[in-house]
């Protein structure tokens, strides 16, 4: 018998696994370590939450590689289920902040989650 909780599924939406796949591998390993702790239901040291979607529910993960940034956005909201909601890479030099085309995409697929853990299609 393992003690080992079960793990959340995770669902890729929209094109975040494609997106993900395409990181250096040192990226795609820190990612998908920061994924499997949140499947196992933690939260990965790196993990923060993301602002401006009301609360704990979306969690950003950055990292830097290279001089470069790239960063993941996942959410535990629905069906404990973990839904990847978006990857891809900073471009902007304007700061930390996440670009708004970025945001409204995040948004976007943020519910397409939400219908997909209702059972409807996006």
């Amino acid at each position: 018998m393992s003690d080992d909780p079960r793990l959340k599924p995770v669902i890729w939406v929209g094109a975040s696994l494609k997106d993900l796949r395409e990181f250096p591998s040192p990226v795609q390993d820190h990612m998908g370590y920061a994924l499997y702790v949140a499947q196992r239901g933690g939260k990965h040291q790196d993990a923060k939450v993301l602002s401006g979607f009301g609360g704990a529910g979306v969690l950003e993960m950055i990292k830097g590689y290279r001089g470069d940034t790239f960063r993941a956005v996942y959410t535990l909201k629905y069906a404990s289920t973990v839904f990847v909601l978006h990857a891809f890479q900073k471009k902007s030099k304007s700061g930390r902040q996440t670009p708004r085309r970025e945001i409204e995409l995040i948004r976007q697929r943020l519910r397409e989650a939400e219908q997909l853990a209702r059972g409807g299609r996006p």
